[in-house]
């Protein structure tokens, strides 16, 4: 199974890369696609550029054998919509389940995306929780796709729904933006060479 892990990336840190190793080994993933969006449909773009957010991810994931950086939005122009991206790597992994990892405030808007229905038709959905997160109510659609067995993932080719607590550091790319902003230090927020890259290009000042 690969995990497809979408975002900005505006800059790629240390809790995204931990989110995608827990559930790599806990789902016993063959690799992870970290995706960075290019025209986000449901929030501000980025501040740094397409080609910028690609080379620090490479930076980030170097030595790290099961997440791969994945330039298939950057590469697509119009809004980047996660249905357009799934059925590509559908397409690309006929015979592979494929299981796409959402934030949970991602997954509070999930109903607002493009198409969100269809996502269910190429993958299974993991929403990344912290311990002892509560799922709350869910809709019809929604409720009748989840699982509390994680195994059951592996039993259907797409369509499946769960919630996989992890390790969950308080950070957030936008307060890594103002800390830089204002001069402030973000060491060991984010890796070494994607804050040395940062500072090299002048980026988020």
């Amino acid at each position: 199974m690969i995990g497809i892990f979408g975002g900005t990336f505006d800059p790629v840190h240390y809790g995204h890369l931990r989110s995608a190793i827990e559930v790599a080994d806990v789902l016993n993933l063959r690799q992870v696609k970290l995706i960075p969006c290019s025209n986000p449909a449901h929030r501000t773009p980025p501040v740094a550029g397409g080609n910028m957010r690609l080379e620090m991810l490479t930076m980030a994931v170097q030595g790290q054998a099961n997440l791969n950086v994945d330039d298939r939005e950057i590469s697509r122009p119009g809004i980047s919509y996660m249905v357009d991206t799934l059925k590509s790597l559908k397409q690309e992994y006929p015979h592979e389940a494929l299981l796409l990892m959402l934030g949970s405030d991602s997954f509070k808007y999930l109903e607002s995306w493009h198409c969100w229905q269809q996502l269910f038709d190429f993958a299974h959905v993991a929403v990344i929780t912290r311990p002892g997160f509560e799922i709350g109510r869910l809709n019809t659609f929604l409720a009748e796709r989840l699982v509390h067995n994680n195994t059951e993932l592996t039993k259907h080719p797409a369509g499946k729904l769960c919630f996989q607590p992890v390790t969950q550091l308080s950070i957030s790319a936008t307060a890594i933006r103002q800390m830089l902003s204002a001069g402030k230090s973000a060491r060991f927020l984010l890796p070494d060479t994607v804050l040395d890259y940062i500072k090299q290009k002048a980026l988020y000042l």
